[in-house]
């Protein structure tokens, strides 16, 4: 059975926990959603890449999530959270998902 890839894990921790916030009104729901997302991105992360990488790559996806939040006031939210999510994305791809 093929894996998602942990870059597809990683951004769809980070748009589907914004928009399961946004639309159950519930924020710790969503950030359950992020939580949950961010783990399976990062036990791959670990599995492909290293700790080392894990560990940056971790450190990414919060930076985004946290990143997300000033963003939003200059181009709107949406715009902003897949923004950081491509970004994410992009470098979970370039450190782990193209070797395998």
């Amino acid at each position: 059975m093929a894996k998602v890839p942990s870059s597809v894990v990683a951004a769809s921790g980070l748009v589907g926990g914004y928009g399961v916030a946004r639309w159950t009104r519930q924020r710790p729901l969503g950030g359950v959603v992020l939580a949950a997302a961010g783990t399976a991105a990062a036990r791959q992360w670990r599995e492909r890449a290293g700790s080392g990488a894990a560990g940056a790559l971790s450190l990414a996806y919060v930076a985004a999530f946290a990143g997300s939040h000033p963003l939003a006031k200059k181009v709107g939210a949406w715009p902003a959270v897949f923004g950081v999510a491509g970004a994410v994305a992009l470098a979970s791809w370039a450190v782990a998902d193209r070797r395998g």
